[in-house]
């Protein structure tokens, strides 16, 4: 049964300049005894949406829609008889106690307030009560007669969930309850709340930016941007496959998730809540399509529980390859199959690692994946259509791939500008002029100089990390939707190496293409994949989440590639 339910909810803030579209068209339910997350960046209308509940929300907030609490549509009730409510029925924590609690009263006289308020008891019986919840929420009584300023940050929220729980609400709402706390104090909170949760079956809407303290309480999540729900789903799901891509990039921004992994945030700012007619993540999506700047998506079911708010119905496909096989013959006449057999699918803008020993298979693969050489058998499809019947590798936003050995992938004989311009002069893209200032722009993406004297240098006067980000840039010139990089810090110092995958990464990240990554380098790829594809004797032989393949293997081949990682 469905404790609250709120319905289309709008809050607009209106100002002398704008109108602020804080929660624009919300609609989510909460049943009796569950824990629901509400997830999203600083702006996305989090605690809005609580203090629309509880009815606390300024003078010049426009309110549309419907909040129901089991049968009564508190929405529209006067602020007398939505005090009836508060505390009562429904209590909020707020997430700085340093703010919330009055720095003038003892903490134990502002717990038993709400008491005095709305119960039919006395003040010695409140006293009494206080003192239990103060036990309650793992606080000595004694605390009771200080004042808040003698509290540390992890008391003081202790006395506000006190205060929270003292008119025996049914519903409580937790804004942020850990934001500000230490690690130990927030895993002290955490078993509090679910202790307090099993033991007397509160509803809880938990309100955070932490999806890691969200994720360790609650069994469902909403995840809002920009004022609207973009996606929803039991918990485990959504963080181990997220189908919006503006979820898959607050969970690859959180460190306790993926903790080998260098973290980059999402690029681009959150948008303010107006000013856009389409998708409110059109400017930060890396799929996007023009529909997606005329008309905002509708949040739909999608199966398992889960409902998506995306054109593109969540994270899409980008390149799906099925049944490749392919075999080299060798001197005495006799084949070597170097990929037998391998389905694999890339999503938009996500990072797939293929590993394996060197004659694995894994550039072969990465050959044929850039149309570069033709299967035996199998098909190769690329934003759903086949490569081999059009060269993606010839077009603006197709397939481009980077090779190892920076020395054989730019000829000697080449300047650096025709080196990097040299595909678009092959395909005939822009005017000379655009082509120059396209070739000048990607030097200064891979952090070289794009000055006359830097344009007009010979690729065999440089050194191997400038040559490998020339090719980076004569890859990049062609505005890649997918990056096939092949080995490419094989070659270099371990310096270089490292300076060449930031910067790789750093593109990727920024860009919002999609990338394959060819290396034999476990500790790299565990750095930088979203997945890991492991390769043996040209066939796939584990697949999944990086930190899954790489700290706990299931397939005997990738427990022997994991165990010759050498380690100091």
């Amino acid at each position: 049964m469905s404790l609250l339910k709120i319905n289309d909810l709008k809050c607009h803030y209106q100002t002398e300049i704008n109108t602020v579209k804080a929660v624009d068209g919300v609609s989510f339910e909460i049943e009796e005894g569950e824990i629901l997350g509400i997830v999203g960046e600083s702006g996305s209308g989090k605690t809005t949406a609580a203090l629309s509940i509880m009815g606390l929300l300024p003078e010049n907030t426009a309110i549309t829609g419907e909040i129901t609490y089991k049968d009564n549509v508190i929405s529209s009730l006067s602020e007398a008889e939505m005090d009836r409510f508060r505390w009562k029925d429904i209590a909020i924590v707020f997430q700085n106690g340093i703010e919330v609690l009055n720095p003038v009263m003892r903490v134990g006289v502002q717990v038993i307030e709400p008491m005095l308020k709305h119960l039919d008891i006395s003040p010695d019986e409140a006293r009494s009560k206080c003192a239990d919840l103060f036990t309650t929420v793992h606080l000595d009584p004694k605390w009771m007669d200080s004042y808040p300023h003698q509290l540390s940050g992890g008391m003081r929220q202790r006395v506000i969930l006190a205060m929270a729980l003292s008119c025996d609400p049914k519903l409580l709402i937790l804004d942020e309850v850990t934001s500000a706390l230490d690690a130990f104090t927030r895993k002290e909170i955490r078993d509090l709340l679910v202790e307090l949760q099993e033991k007397n079956g509160y509803t809880m809407l938990m309100i955070s930016h932490d999806i890691t303290f969200v994720s360790s309480v609650a069994s469902r999540v909403v995840v809002m941007y920009s004022g609207k729900v973009v996606e929803t789903g039991p918990v485990k799901d959504v963080l181990i496959s997220p189908r919006h891509p503006y979820t898959r990039g607050l969970i690859h921004s959180t460190p306790d998730i993926f903790v080998y992994k260098d973290l980059w945030g999402i690029p681009g700012d959150i948008s303010a809540g107006s000013g856009f007619k389409g998708c409110p993540f059109f400017s930060r999506c890396t799929q996007k399509t023009s529909k997606c700047n005329e008309t905002t998506p509708a949040l739909i079911p999608v199966g398992g529980g889960r409902e998506i708010a995306c054109h593109r119905g969540g994270i899409a496909g980008l390149l799906q390859a099925s049944d490749l096989s392919y075999s080299y013959r060798l001197p005495d006449g006799q084949y070597l199959k170097a990929v037998d057999d391998v389905d694999l699918e890339i999503m938009e803008g996500e990072v797939l690692a293929i590993v394996g020993q060197t004659g694995s298979g894994k550039s072969t693969l990465a050959h044929i994946l850039a149309n570069v050489i033709q299967p035996a058998t199998g098909n190769v499809s690329f934003m759903g259509e086949n490569t081999n019947a059009e060269n993606y590798g010839s077009r603006l936003n197709g397939v481009q791939i980077v090779f190892q050995d920076p020395f054989n992938s730019t000829s000697n004989r080449f300047t650096v500008i025709d080196a990097i311009k040299e595909p678009l002069d092959i395909n005939k893209i822009g005017s000379e002029e655009e082509r120059v200032q396209m070739a000048k722009d990607c030097l200064e993406l891979v952090h070289l100089p794009n000055n006359d004297i830097f344009l007009s240098k010979y690729c065999g006067e440089l050194s191997g990390g400038q040559r490998q980000r020339v090719a980076l840039a004569r890859a990049m010139v062609m505005q890649p939707k997918l990056l096939i990089a092949d080995e490419v810090t094989s070659a270099l110092d371990v310096s270089t190496s490292a300076n060449v995958m930031r910067l790789l990464k750093g593109l990727q990240n920024r860009r919002g293409f999609a990338m394959i990554y060819i290396s034999h380098d476990l500790s790299m790829t565990l750095k930088i994949a979203d997945r890991i594809c492991v390769m043996n004797h040209g066939r796939i032989v584990e697949m999944g989440n990086s930190h899954d393949v790489m700290l706990s293997p299931s397939h005997e081949y990738t427990k022997r590639l994991v165990g010759s990682k050498i380690s100091v």
